[in-house]
């Protein structure tokens, strides 16, 4: 059970991280895709310095830091996962919001704001009761 749990600790973290990398793989202009990679758009200067090298800099990135969550968040020390965990979702709320409130409103950001915090306060209720 315990190993379920710790599991469970890293739903918001890596849904919120993945929200926010496809934001920001669909809102990619295409003359980045066509191979323009000075139209690479990103805010996080490692992800954005990657994407000015190479189309796929993004993909090698997001997929190395989800699993740097899955690691992280499930073998650190429970109260040091939680930090991080939280790190992530704080993080990655952030970012999605910059593609959210210029593209689709200030209202999809509350609100996907406002789900990432429900979900991860739900997700620390659940594990609460079952130690890990």
């Amino acid at each position: 059970m315990a190993k379920n749990v710790k599991l469970l600790l890293l739903v918001p973290a890596l849904w919120t991280s993945i929200f926010d990398i496809i934001l920001t793989v669909i809102h990619q202009s295409k003359e980045y895709w066509d191979g323009d990679l000075t139209k690479a758009n990103e805010g996080n200067p490692i992800g954005a310095l990657l994407m000015k090298n190479h189309v796929s800099g993004l993909f090698v990135i997001s997929g190395l830091w989800i699993i740097a969550i899955g690691i992280l968040g499930y073998f650190l020390p429970r109260q040091a996962s939680k930090i991080f965990l939280l790190f992530c979702v704080i993080a990655h709320s952030f970012g999605a919001s910059t593609w959210l409130s210029t593209r689709y409103g200030f209202w999809y950001v509350i609100t996907f704001i406002l789900f990432n915090s429900i979900l991860y306060c739900v997700v620390d209720n659940i594990t609460h009761r079952q130690k890990v």
